[in-house]
């Protein structure tokens, strides 16, 4: 596991990278059919940035041809959603629930961010009983930015804090790692109000590390333009987890 100085470099970095958040100017959903792209009025697909025109947008195919006749290829990305860099703009193909939608980054806007945290608490450094459910089971989560989506959970983790019995549900996976999207009584005061993130470590043998000094502000801190899960009520804690990335100093 990484220390928490480098954990945090690597969190500020993409935050800050070229597909991070802090440039996204626009997601729109996409059609099946080829649709013009850019910001002039007569644009199906109308973005706040760019060129009038852009081309022709084919979600189906992964293609953009542009103005010059030119196709050009969405290619894969570390993202795992296919990109395209044109007109200093880097397009992305983002699909949920089967429905395409078109994100857009302004590759020209400042990326520059400052993270704040609650002073590293060793308290919050928690080893949870890590339960594998005997079948998955299907768990609907709201998304902030979006509708509602069906996960397959597949464990749980259990721990104690102050004489209460938490037990939180990994809606999610990031990198092969379990993530647990939590809200508590921080939420909307000192962190941002619908959620953070957090990601268990070293998962095995019935147990799993669970670093709320590691938790983070999801995407749609960040932007409007991000669509993040929401807690389940079992993640929404009754208590104040004063630990991990907060809004303010």
């Amino acid at each position: 596991m990484l220390s928490l100085d480098d954990h945090r470099e690597r969190r500020l970095a993409a935050l800050e990278a070229e597909d991070g958040w802090l440039n996204l100017t626009d997601r729109v959903e996409l059609s099946g059919a080829l649709q013009t792209l850019g910001s002039g009025q007569g644009a199906e697909v109308r973005l706040s940035c760019g060129p009038a025109d852009l081309g022709v947008i084919d979600a189906a195919r992964e293609t953009l041809t542009t103005p010059d006749g030119q196709t050009h290829d969405f290619a894969a990305s570390s993202s795992g959603f296919p990109q395209l860099r044109t007109a200093g703009l880097l397009l992305e193909l983002h699909t949920v629930d089967n429905q395409p939608a078109l994100r857009v980054r302004d590759l020209s806007r400042s990326r520059k961010a400052q993270l704040h945290y609650f002073p590293t608490d060793p308290a919050w450094i928690i080893r949870a009983r890590w339960q594998a459910l005997d079948t998955p089971v299907p768990q609907a989560v709201d998304q902030k930015g979006g509708a509602t989506t069906t996960v397959q959970l597949t464990h749980t983790a259990h721990f104690s804090h102050a004489g209460q019995t938490v037990m939180l549900l990994a809606t999610h996976w990031k990198g092969d790692k379990p993530m647990f999207v939590i809200r508590d009584q921080t939420s909307g005061h000192e962190t941002y109000a619908a959620s953070r993130f957090l990601i268990g470590e070293d998962a095995g043998q019935g147990e799993i590390t669970l670093d709320f000094n590691r938790a983070f502000t999801p995407p749609c801190g960040f932007t409007d333009f991000a669509i993040c899960p929401l807690p389940p009520r079992e993640n929404i804690l009754p208590f104040r987890i004063e630990a991990g990335e907060r809004i303010r100093a």
